[in-house]
């Protein structure tokens, strides 16, 4: 191992967890003033980083130091254990905002990035752990994750100047996701982390890039890749090997700074067999052209714990961190270059952070069915509903006998069902019901049929705040022009 490898794995200044507090110094000296780039706050961010050698570490205990917090929710909780964490939030919230709201907390992400750092163990080398910015757009999310110096992934335009807008250094964000030259073209910013998904970005942005020095990255496709719809046709992502080969000769000989191999697989990945596939494939390509990468980035994809599919069939049941952990061991027998490992899994990270609140309206019974209609549901809150099932609680809790139940949001479509199952007689109107493990791709597919956007609240593992109100009329209705006279 290098000296400078071992500096770097033994740094305190370096949070264990996110692994990314390294190049913070190096990037604020080098940057300059790019668009949307608040540098004081950025400098303070710094600070507050450094202040705390240990800001970055995540013991899983954090809200119980403080007696007044709920306990903390472990990864291996019950379903009743879960909602002790989360009862006395959403009686809180209830105070605050009216429903439906949604509550996300810090301290499951917390919980989720300490379990992921067991996969850490004997690398040898860090792993960076990339926030993605897609599946929880969420802005307290955001800043708590840069104090602790974290990097964030953006795949558009409004996610680059948001995380530009909340202090991110050039470094600390990595720049994924198709048809980049669309956008990206606009925002000068001097070593920014890029990593290209097709040819069309490298003719149009490698230009900039050599002028700006970013440090560059290549999307790879491999064979373990496919539509999830229709699985005998390819995703639209990356470099197929020969396009890789030949795209990776084009970048050294015009001396761009290329520095990553970068794969995406697809969400809840059913086994970690499929990574060590493509990881084996993506080196093979690699030898060919000739690449060695500093940074091998195996994108997400981590199916999180106790989600299930609609039928009922829980995602995870074939993977195990344990054997995810040997996959990437076996990417540094691979690639023997390696310094860093990057990860940006969305929803392991931040799906159990957060629940969606209800409240039951109206009861029917009809066919054997139990019918309750609540004011949100599926087509406004929770369109993932669609293919998962998650755990639901009422509050007040109920008890009682049991009848199959269909919840249903407001809206005016027999699609709005947040879900089926059994759930007891006694709940009746006025009673709320709390959808689980909606910190994932909840808020970027909400939806404003016929009602306005949900108030959020945000648990920074101390206290509950209004992230959100909940849009008014004049906000939902006044985004439209009015007819010219």
């Amino acid at each position: 191992m290098s000296s400078a490898r071992r500096k770097r794995l033994t740094d305190p200044r370096i949070p264990s967890t996110l692994r990314c507090g390294e190049d913070t110094a190096p990037h604020h000296r080098r940057f300059g003033s790019g668009r949307c780039y608040d540098k004081d706050q950025a400098q303070r961010n710094e600070r507050n980083c450094r202040r705390d050698p240990e800001a970055g570490r995540t013991s899983g205990v954090c809200s119980l130091e403080n007696p007044d917090m709920p306990p903390s929710p472990t990864l291996k909780m019950n379903l009743n254990q879960r909602r002790q964490f989360w009862e006395p939030l959403i009686q809180e919230g209830l105070q605050k905002v009216p429903t439906p709201f949604y509550v996300f907390s810090s301290s499951p992400v917390e919980l989720a990035l300490a379990e992921l750092k067991a996969v850490e163990t004997n690398l040898g080398i860090p792993v960076r752990h990339w926030l993605s910015f897609k599946t929880q757009p969420l802005r307290p999310l955001l800043g708590w994750w840069r104090d602790r110096g974290g990097g964030v992934e953006v795949v558009s335009e409004f996610e680059l100047r948001a995380a530009l807008a909340e202090g991110f250094l050039p470094g600390q964000i990595l720049v994924n996701g198709p048809a980049k030259h669309r956008w990206l073209h606009r925002h000068e910013i001097p070593e920014l982390r890029v990593n290209f998904d097709s040819a069309a970005e490298v003719r149009e942005l490698l230009p900039m890039a050599l002028k700006l020095d970013w440090q560059l990255g290549l999307r790879f496709f491999t064979s373990e890749e496919f539509d999830p719809e229709s699985p005998d046709w390819p995703t639209q992502f990356g470099f197929a090997p020969d396009e890789a080969v030949e795209i990776l000769g084009v970048l050294r000989r015009a001396g761009a700074r290329i520095e990553t191999a970068h794969f995406h697989l697809r969400t809840n990945v059913a086994s970690p067999e499929v990574y060590s596939r493509a990881i084996r494939e993506i080196a093979g390509t690699c030898r060919k052209a000739g690449f060695t990468p500093k940074h091998l980035d195996c994108g997400g994809g981590l199916p999180p714990p106790g989600l299930r599919s609609r039928s009922g069939k829980a995602y995870d049941a074939e993977f195990s961190l344990e054997k995810f952990a040997e996959s990437l061991h076996q990417a540094i027998v691979e690639f023997p270059s390696l310094e860093e490992l990057w990860l940006e899994n969305g929803r392991f990270v931040s799906a159990r952070s957060g629940v969606l609140v209800v409240r039951v309206l109206d009861v029917k019974e009809r066919r054997g069915l139990r019918q309750l209609i609540c004011d949100g549901g599926r087509t406004m809150n929770a369109l993932l509903s669609i293919w998962e099932g998650h755990e639901l609680f009422a509050m007040p809790r109920r008890a009682g006998k049991q009848c199959l139940t269909t919840v249903y949001g407001p809206t005016c479509m027999a699609f709005d069902q947040l879900t089926r199952c059994n759930l007891p007689r006694s709940i009746e109107p006025g009673d709320h019901l709390v959808w689980m493990d909606a910190g994932a791709y909840h808020l970027p597919w909400e939806t404003r049929f016929s009602h306005g956007l949900a108030a959020v609240l945000w648990h920074d593992g101390r206290h509950l705040s209004i992230a959100r109100e909940p849009e008014t009329f004049d906000e939902w209705w006044g985004q439209w022009k009015r007819e010219h006279s």
